[in-house]
């Protein structure tokens, strides 16, 4: 057996690369995607992902081709201005945060996002780290770099889960 990922890089080329991770990622979370199946959601606890790169990095593009992958449709729009898109597809509820405009740690529990963090959904979080070590634990951080004319992606697992989908990941990407 492979050993357990609790890191994973992957050069991405273009933007359309940036979206194939999400719909990747996606699909790692939930295997019923790739069958054309509702997921399954009844053992399901949540997901928070946190997103972190320079402005232009791709925070954006890949939440809104990973939302797209969950069956969001119409417009996605960037919450930089709102702090907060929240989505519903079926059962499952989708929250997509960010905290860029944020000045203090504290913002995020002042605007009353505690419960949104913590309810069994998907959650994501660009500029997470403007609220410090305040937020809960993601499942799992994408950090997005420059790379030459691409970006280099730094997916880190922080809970078993997160090393779950990682290996799931990286399943796909070998097949």
């Amino acid at each position: 057996m492979d050993k357990e990922l609790s890191n994973y890089h992957l050069l991405l080329a273009d933007e359309e690369a940036t979206e194939a991770l999400a719909n990747q990622l996606a699909e790692s979370i939930f295997p019923d995607l790739s069958t054309g199946y509702e997921p399954d959601l009844s053992n399901f606890d949540g997901a928070r992902i946190y997103l972190q790169g320079d402005l232009g990095a791709g925070k954006t593009t890949f939440a809104r081709a990973f939302l797209r992958a969950l069956g969001v449709t119409g417009r996605i729009k960037s919450p930089t201005y709102t702090l907060l898109e929240s989505y519903n597809v079926s059962r499952l509820y989708l929250y997509h945060f960010d905290f860029y405009r944020f000045s203090d740690s504290d913002e995020w529990q002042e605007a009353g996002f505690e419960e949104q963090l913590f309810d069994q959904a998907v959650v994501l979080v660009e500029w997470s780290e403007k609220a410090n070590e305040q937020l809960p634990p993601p499942d799992l951080y994408l950090k997005l770099i420059y790379q030459d004319e691409g970006r280099e992606a730094v997916l880190s697992a922080i809970s078993d889960k997160g090393k779950q989908w990682l290996n799931n990941l990286n399943s796909q990407t070998k097949a």
